[in-house]
């Protein structure tokens, strides 16, 4: 493979810059600019002081790591050069790289290397860029997990369960006179069928709270005006991020925010008063307001607690109802005038109901129930691929009850094996592996 290089750490000023290198002659070739020990005759994963030297004049005093194939990140043999966080003298050393026989890097290239080089699977590389760009804690410990293999090896696990399947309907169909081998009809299929399919769903049951705790939760705050959606905002922010008055119909657009509330991130959206009005400019942030209901998983309906509910709330309560929502009674320091089920009683002003709000929320997107350590699918290609697998399993599944033929139900059991490969990288077209990695930011 050709020879790269790219800065690994962030654009700007810092106290070190690592510039990565990688390749066959990759050591040698920044051997040719190093001043210090011989990286040739360093063993690998050692790191050694030096400077940055071409043609008599030093760039930089640097640390230099040093790893040998196949003992390195991509599987190749590789150097990272540490050198001063400064713009200027990072991009020089870069150019002399690109000087003296590197490429730069394209995006992901790295990670690209160690998956074709058998360093890691699809799922491992993947979850680089979800710990990369975790925003919470449940969303890097889930992260972790896929990178310690958790989810290969279960993939691995349903793919030999299915293989033996395969393997033993073959041997059925092409030695039907050997007397030792099992008799591989409905009944021995449908158990070991069931079996499968239940493993599966609870994958992808995990895996859709998963989802929702990598991402985070788009959550729109709806409700009438002036009831206190842009103080509940505030409240949730700890900051004056909305704009709070007396006056009905102040929000006319929609305004974001996004808290990590515990474990989990909550990307909000304070909408505009939903009401009737004659204002041409409200009018738009409400029809914003009523497509945001639609786009958000979560929504906050807020309620004026102080004041007898209105035809608007009603309408609200209906609209909502199908979404996964909470209903926030506001202003409980005004003594509130009526009572609804399974309501919660805040007050935005006074910073009242904070705690009772992050449970309703744990326990309706049921996080509670979220286990960590259970591998989950993090991102949609692989829960696509999972899903199709398991829509594979249940037609061979409906196909034993209808007591078809097992060579048609082995159509269906190569299709969720093949589904599955595709999770991890063992099976795989070529487009799809360049299109993965060049999502990588550069140096990974």
């Amino acid at each position: 493979m050709e020879n790269i290089c790219a800065i690994a750490t962030p654009y700007g000023k810092g106290a070190i810059s690592i510039i990565r290198c990688s390749g066959k002659d990759a050591i040698k070739l920044v051997n040719k600019i190093f001043k210090g020990k011989d990286l040739e005759k360093v063993p690998g994963n050692r790191i050694v002081y030096g400077h940055i030297v071409y043609e008599n004049e030093v760039y930089d005093e640097v640390m230099v790591s040093i790893f040998k194939a196949p003992h390195s990140f991509d599987g190749e043999n590789s150097c990272e050069i540490n050198c001063h966080g400064g713009v200027f003298v990072t991009h020089e050393i870069l150019k002399l790289l690109l000087k003296i026989g590197f490429r730069m890097a394209e995006p992901g290239e790295f990670s690209k290397r160690a998956f074709l080089n058998h360093k890691m699977d699809l799922t491992e590389a993947e979850s680089i860029m979800d710990i990369v760009e975790a925003e919470n804690k449940l969303a890097l410990k889930s992260s972790l997990n896929a990178l310690s293999s958790k989810l290969k090896v279960t993939i691995e696990d349903l793919r030999n369960k299915i293989l033996d399947l395969l393997a033993k309907i073959e041997v059925n169909i092409d030695y039907p006179e050997y007397d030792d081998t099992v008799d591989v009809d409905i009944n021995y299929l449908m158990p070991h069928l069931e079996e499968l399919i239940q493993k599966m769903a609870k994958i992808l049951d995990n895996s859709k709270i998963s989802k929702v705790v990598i991402k985070g939760v788009k959550t729109a705050i709806v409700g009438r005006p002036n009831v206190g959606k842009s103080s509940l905002l505030n409240m949730l922010l700890d900051e004056d991020k909305a704009i709070v008055s007396n006056i009905a119909g102040t929000t006319r657009d929609i305004v974001e925010g996004s808290i990590n509330l515990g474990e989990v991130t909550l990307h909000l959206l304070d909408t505009a008063g939903i009401r009737e009005s004659l204002d041409v400019i409200e009018n738009i942030g409400v029809m914003k307001s009523k497509k945001v209901i639609e786009e958000a998983y979560l929504v906050l309906l807020v309620l004026d607690s102080s004041k007898p509910l209105q035809k608007e709330d009603y309408e609200l309560i209906e609209l909502v109802n199908k979404k996964k929502h909470l209903i926030i009674a506001n202003k409980k320091d005004l003594d509130p005038i009526w009572n609804l089920e399974n309501i919660i009683y805040i007050s935005a002003l006074n910073k009242e109901g904070m705690e009772e709000l992050k449970e309703a929320i744990y326990k309706l997107l049921a996080l509670n129930e979220f286990n960590e350590y259970d591998p989950t699918l993090n991102n949609t290609r692989q829960y696509d691929l999972m899903t199709k697998a398991y829509t594979a399993l249940q037609n061979a599944l409906a196909s034993a009850k209808a007591l078809m033929d097992v060579s048609l139900i082995e159509i269906d059991l190569k299709e969720a094996f093949d589904k599955l490969g595709e999770i991890t990288g063992e099976s795989y077209p070529e487009e799809l592996i360049t299109a993965l990695f060049t999502k990588f930011c550069l140096g990974k």
